[in-house]
């Protein structure tokens, strides 16, 4: 497929009944795991993984070394490739324009709960950038409504996530991603002031499952840096069990 194939394909699949299950992945090789899933239908990546990787604090990596990971990610897989891009890195056209060049056909790019004008102005840019590449870029406009909320009030938040993901789609947004632990009523509320099927959330300990989200109208449902959590607790495990004069575990699979 084209480029904008896959765009096409990944947009249609935030636009299908059923919720869009994405396992983040952070290099080639835990992309080739997850993609050689029969149910995986797309691949999104964890920028905070991508940046442990490289040492990096969430939010920090340079911007030409998530490019080069994202990039052979891309160039690993037929399946459509969806990008954490942090922020937009201070040019969020440009850095779409260079995601898209790798061969990404969708991302997450964050608010900070920087002003909305601002805010609006980089989906602008970002839905700019794809039509000027010829890709239907599907874009998950992330606002930090709820994990940059402080202490205010959740009423708050959730009128002004409500407020953002409205501005964000009528800027060109696919779909609207809001982190944090959402309970099945600021769920219902975001879905009602938002829309139905253009929610985006993260599973989290103690968030709703991904077959929920999906009853409440939810689009997408993504894992942010719990996967290589969980492959590191693992691998932290195992290291302990060999020093005590363990075993490597039966069924021990050759992923690569």
């Amino acid at each position: 497929m084209t480029a904008a194939d896959k765009a096409q394909k990944l947009r249609s699949l935030y636009d299908a009944p059923q919720i869009l299950r994405v396992v983040n992945i952070w290099d080639v090789v835990s992309a080739t795991a997850v993609a050689d899933l029969p149910e995986t239908a797309a691949l999104a990546t964890a920028g905070h993984s991508i940046a442990a990787t490289y040492g990096y604090p969430d939010g920090q990596i340079p911007r030409e070394l998530m490019i080069d990971m994202i990039g052979r990610i891309a160039a690993s897989t037929d399946l459509p490739v969806s990008a954490d891009l942090d922020d937009g890195y201070g040019d969020a056209g440009e850095t779409t324009r260079l995601a898209i060049g790798a061969g990404i056909v969708g991302a997450n790019v964050e608010d900070r709960l920087k002003p909305l004008a601002e805010s609006v102005a980089a989906v602008e840019a970002i839905v700019k950038a794809g039509e000027a590449e010829g890709v239907p870029f599907a874009l998950n406009a992330r606002t930090d409504a709820f994990v940059r909320a402080g202490d205010r009030p959740i009423e708050e938040s959730i009128t002004d996530a409500i407020e953002r993901g409205r501005a964000f789609l009528e800027a060109g947004a696919t779909c609207v991603f809001v982190p944090g632990i959402l309970n099945a009523d600021v769920t219902t509320q975001l879905v009602d002031g938002i829309g139905r099927g253009k929610i985006s959330v993260i599973g989290l300990p103690g968030a709703l499952t991904a077959a929920e989200y999906e009853a409440l109208g939810v689009a997408r449902i993504s894992y942010g840096p719990m996967i290589q959590r969980v492959g590191l607790t693992a691998v932290q495990d195992v290291a302990a069990s060999l020093y005590a004069d363990g075993v490597i575990p039966e069924g021990t699979r050759a992923l690569n």
